[in-house]
């Protein structure tokens, strides 16, 4: 038993984390960037941080991720990595030749106080920085927030750096897209196409990894929201923020900044979710919505309605970043399970106010800002029959016996994840399926041979 040691009874902790349901917040600044097309993410700090950093989000999307460091020595973790900055500013212009540089900070430069605009523009008086080419940067310490919060944070610096004003509104939307795989975003672009919607996402990972196989090595793809896309940002008609975590304070800037009207939704996970996305998209350009739409919400209709005395009642485990299961929460509601445990690492009481009214009347148990320790720990209390997390939430799944449907940040032992959409109602599909799936799978397993039949 890989978790044997974990108690029955939870017991309150005020700073001890054990097994987080998080990881920091550089990793979530770099995949921001990669959201950029011709953008090099640039990682302020050891060469230890950045490589972590690019090991885990290359283990979860099975593509070779570039990014640049300071490299500090001792000598930059005393003085200050000025020098380092300036220097890998220089190198990385003349040997990759990027359209963009995006400096995350990270423990060590927060800890010591370097100041990163001052910085780049030392760099830029030196002529490092060629004419045409940007340089931005967001504040990312690892020892606050998460992935979720250094990801929004990156988006909100994408937004304040390269957003021009307009004196004319123009008939296009933002949709600044929360931490989602890059199938997700390309579901996004793919309904608001489908609504003949103009828009532009930010940032945009669908065509940078998640590319096919050509036989060379491409260092920046042909994916990603383009430098003048994010100019045009602010002259929106209006903005769509996909989440409240991840999404909303890159809205909320262009809103303080250049007065484009924002709206902050749940990541459109679920029937209830797409259906407020999809009115909210259609309100804003004046159409209604195209029959194409409607007909693939019909089919995810169909679905549930074939299959939900499955669901019904089925007690599910949730843990990963808090946009996600807001929307997941919603949808399992919608479906008749019962969201028993939720769990994310990333702090936020508001979050637990937003489940605690998606499942009012259900015996619910939540907490932002907890870990996988204390979701093992509720499971040992009263079990679930279903777990929904990383590729971390296996270890409670093997030793508890219970299924496991891997979704989210990260997941390492599986694939497919960035090919194939969980948003949107192609996604609710999808969704429904892998949940099906687990469940009767299970009741295969589980079945004498006198009840084993052929539909169960």
């Amino acid at each position: 038993m890989l978790l044997r040691h974990t108690p029955n009874e939870p017991s309150e902790r005020e700073v001890l984390s054990i097994n987080p349901a998080k990881t920091c917040q550089p990793i979530g600044a770099m995949y921001a960037s990669l959201g950029i097309h011709g953008c090099l993410p640039q990682s302020h700090g050891s060469q230890g941080c950045c490589a972590y950093h690019r090991s885990m989000l290359t283990r979860h999307y099975k593509e070779p991720v570039m990014a640049g460091t300071s490299s500090f020595t001792e000598g930059a973790s005393v003085f200050g990595g000025q020098a380092n900055l300036v220097q890998a500013i220089n190198n990385i212009f003349s040997l990759y030749d990027p359209e963009i540089i995006a400096v995350h900070t990270t423990c060590l430069s927060e800890t010591i106080g370097d100041d990163i605009p001052a910085f780049v523009h030392q760099a830029e008086q030196k002529g490092f920085i060629p004419e045409g080419k940007k340089v931005i940067h967001a504040n990312t310490p690892s020892f606050a927030g998460s992935h979720v919060t250094g990801y929004a944070n990156m988006v909100k610096a994408m937004v304040q750096y390269l957003a021009e004003p307009s004196e004319e509104k123009g008939e296009y939307v933002n949709i600044v897209s929360g931490f989602i795989e890059p199938a997700d975003m390309a579901e996004v672009k793919r309904i608001a196409g489908q609504m003949g919607v103009e828009s532009i996402l930010l940032p945009d990972t669908s065509g940078v990894l998640n590319t096919p196989q050509t036989g060379t090595h491409e260092m920046f793809p042909a994916g990603g929201v383009t430098i003048e896309e994010l100019k045009k940002t602010g002259g929106a008609k209006k903005s769509l923020a996909l989440g409240v975590t991840a999404a909303a304070p890159a809205a909320d800037a262009l809103q303080a900044k250049y007065s484009v009207p924002s709206m902050v939704l749940d990541l459109p996970i679920g029937i209830k979710a797409t259906d407020r996305f999809v009115s909210a998209l259609a309100e804003t350009a004046g159409i209604d919505v195209p029959d194409i739409v409607t007909y693939e919400r019909g089919q995810l209709v169909d679905v549930i309605t074939d299959m939900e005395q499955y669901f019904y009642g089925k007690r599910v485990g949730l843990v990963g970043d808090p946009d996600q299961l807001v929307a997941l929460t919603e949808f399992l509601v919608t479906l008749g399970m019962v969201p028993a445990y939720v769990v994310t690492g990333t702090p936020g009481k508001k979050f637990e106010k937003r489940i605690a009214e998606l499942t009012e009347g259900l015996p619910t148990k939540v907490k932002a800002g907890g870990d996988l320790f204390l979701l093992h720990q509720w499971i040992k209390e009263e079990p679930v029959d279903l777990i929904i997390g990383n590729t971390y939430a296996k270890y409670i799944a093997r030793d508890e016996d219970i299924p496991l449907i891997r979704h989210g940040f990260p997941i390492v032992d599986r694939i497919g994840h960035i090919l194939f959409p969980t948003v949107g109602y192609k996604g609710g599909m999808r969704l429904v399926e892998k949940i099906l799936d687990a469940i009767l799978d299970r009741k295969d397993r589980d079945s004498s041979e006198e009840s084993f039949e052929l539909v169960m």
